[in-house]
């Protein structure tokens, strides 16, 4: 398909793009510990450039040390020691004919007190952000005055080191949206109350950069077109903002939406759809006159030209669209949409991020990591090696491998690619996965992998056919405990693949984890659905946000989740369990056990008698999630050497 839109020249000011396609601001905690641009970061965004990015903008960017920081690893520009790998990553950008502009930021209240070294966090006034659960203190005048003059520093450290322009972060519940908000500003003196007090911080920003910089150097602000917060800015005010900033005569605004209290707002999980937020940048648009970009949780090109053929935005916001696959946009532009990797909104990037490890990707094993995994030595010589099992693990080694030159074969046991994921595509909003089942096969073909299907191959039928070492991915096995009555109950597995017919039935899922509740989902459609999990939590391994949107559905749905209830026997259509030192019986036509895997090794000691390197893969090495399987098998098949 022929995306005309979306590879248009355009505009920012006086900046010419060679696209439409913005990577906007996510952090990635990738430079050095001073907050200079390391190696790591530089090639992480040169990669995004050649992936056919027209602009690419930083994560948030320090302008303070005290008070500032957001992360610590965080890009900085509060010395001028920062200009000259500033300078690096401003070449290795433009080297692909992309723009960068560096996103100048502050958290304000936002941020815990830990990353602060302990001092108090600070804002606009002493409101509190409920997610971080520390009471800031606010700003004084004087205080307000210093910060403007570092975020115009920061501005001139950018400009000095080619940086194309900056982008001002006023969304998000970040310092400058905190003054910028009726919900947090609450002052008396000139940075408060009515709107023009509300803007003045921002507004003094945007002048001495005009000053410091030249009134044509470029600045975005990246803006709320909606808080979704009592109080805070809707988006009539969100209209008034951006008619308000192009009047002080910015070139370029950024609408997103939502703050940390708003949750799923800001990074939407899978239940989001593509465009739910259209209408915030709509409404901006046709209300300005310079250009809008805007993110609306794009996953495919042919919805980003949708959203340019409408007039939602100018230039379209491809964010995780770009931590999921670097070459997004030039796939895109060869028509290649199916060998894509489509982020699947599980979020567990920013789980990550939260770790204060640096970003990682279920989908995509290289990021953050480009600059020391990135190149794979072509050293195979077509030597003959077998991958056995087409899950996600299975098909990630069979790429690197082949793209390494060995001459690879995938045995799979039944008629399709994919393994479990196939599975994990059926409970509501997880079509993505489907769709990256399908990306995986293509990949799989396009590297040259031959793939014999329904097929479980021996050791000595391999080993005669030349085959000199074994990727070993069979998967895993449903845990089963040993306990009264367990015969009884069913697998989650033997129900996603459709082996029951479960109508008005009395149903308990035994297992709160990922399986059990998407599970539930499943079947809560038409039957009485009650998790049963041991632990005080379900969902644990879920990012916040997902999970907080996951259980309000199950709510919604009618599903009863009860925690800290451990299983002790099923009889008489009863599930026994002890809560605490309680004995509790719950009624249950059907029991459904989610209780994790462990692996399938039943082969192994054969395949090891015959071969001197037979590598474990997947839940067949280690049970975990598919982010664990990617990764572990990109790494193994990096590293492989038959010597």
């Amino acid at each position: 398909m022929s995306y005309t839109k979306l590879f248009e020249k355009g505009k920012i000011g006086r900046l010419e793009l060679k696209n439409r396609i913005v990577m906007p601001a996510m952090g990635c905690s990738l430079a050095a510990s001073t907050g200079e641009a390391s190696q790591e970061m530089i090639t992480y965004y040169a990669k995004r450039a050649k992936g056919g990015a027209g602009l690419i903008i930083t994560e948030i960017t320090r302008i303070d040390d005290e008070t500032g920081i957001g992360t610590p690893n965080q890009l900085s520009v509060t010395d001028l020691k920062h200009i000259p790998q500033l300078t690096r990553l401003a070449e290795a950008v433009h080297a692909y004919n992309t723009k960068i502009f560096v996103q100048l930021h502050h958290p304000g209240n936002q941020t815990p007190s830990r990353l602060l070294h302990g001092k108090q966090i600070v804002s606009a006034s002493d409101v509190t952000c409920s997610v971080i659960g520390e009471k800031p203190r606010a700003l004084t005048t004087e205080e307000v005055e210093g910060l403007v003059k570092k975020f115009v520093f920061g501005a001139y450290v950018a400009k000095a080191a080619g940086i194309d322009g900056v982008e001002l972060h006023a969304a998000h519940g970040y310092l400058l949206d905190q003054f910028m908000s009726p919900h947090t500003n609450k002052r008396t003196d000139r940075y408060g109350g009515d709107f023009n007090g509300r803007m003045r911080m921002i507004t003094e920003i945007i002048k001495g950069i005009q000053a410091t910089c030249g009134p044509t150097y470029p600045i975005s602000v990246r803006m709320d077109g909606a808080e979704y917060i009592p109080d805070g800015i809707d988006q009539a005010e969100g209209i008034q903002i951006a008619k308000y900033l192009e009047g002080l005569g910015i070139q370029a605004l950024n609408v997103s939406c939502g703050t940390y209290e708003s949750g799923y707002t800001i990074v939407e999980p899978a239940m989001l759809k593509e465009g739910w937020k259209a209408d915030l940048a709509r409404q901006i648009k046709a209300n300005v006159s310079i250009p809008v970009i805007a993110v609306n949780t794009i996953k495919h090109p042919a919805f980003a030209e949708s959203l340019l053929e409408e007039d939602v935005c100018d230039f379209v916001g491809i964010a995780r669209g770009f931590l999921a696959d670097a070459e997004w946009g030039t796939k895109a532009q060869k028509g290649k949409d199916l060998y894509i990797r489509k982020c699947i909104g599980c979020l567990e990037c920013f789980r990550i991020l939260n770790t204060l490890r640096p970003v990682e990707c279920t989908l995509n094993p290289l990021l953050g990591r480009e600059y020391h995994w990135g190149h794979l030595h072509k050293t195979g010589q077509h030597r003959k090696v077998a991958v056995l099992g087409g899950g996600p693990s299975g098909m990630e080694a069979a790429i690197v491998l082949a793209k390494r030159q060995f001459d690879v074969t995938l045995f799979e046991a039944t008629d399709k690619l994919g393994g479990t994921m196939n599975l994990a595509a059926i409970p509501p909003h997880k079509e993505l996965l489907g769709e990256f089942v399908e990306t995986m096969a293509a990949q799989v073909e396009e590297a040259g992998v031959q793939v014999v299907y329904n097929t479980k191959a021996t050791p000595e039928d391999l080993k005669e056919a030349g085959y000199e070492a074994i990727f070993m991915a069979i998967g895993g096995q449903p845990i089963v405990p040993n306990l009264p009555g367990i015969d009884q109950a069913i697998t989650a597995e033997s129900v996603l693949k459709g082996e029951h017919d479960l109508h008005d039935q009395k149903t308990v899922i035994i297992g709160g984890g990922v399986t059990g509740l998407e599970t539930a989902e499943t079947l809560a459609k038409d039957n009485q659905v009650t998790v049963i999990e041991m632990a005080n939590q379900v969902g644990t391994t879920l990012y916040a946000s997902y999970r907080g949107v996951l259980l309000k559905e199950m709510r919604d749905m009618g599903i009863t989740i009860k925690t800290e209830h451990c299983l002790t026997h099923i009889e008489d259509h009863q599930v026994y369990t002890k809560h605490g030192d309680e004995d509790v019986a719950f009624e249950a036509d059907t029991v459904v056990l989610a209780m994790g895997v462990k692996p399938k090794r039943e082969a192994l000691e054969d395949f090891e008698k015959v071969f001197d390197q037979v590598i474990l893969l997947g839940d067949t090495d280690h049970p975990g999630q598919i982010r664990e399987a990617l990764h572990s098998a990109y790494d193994r098949a990096f590293v492989f050497d038959l010597g």
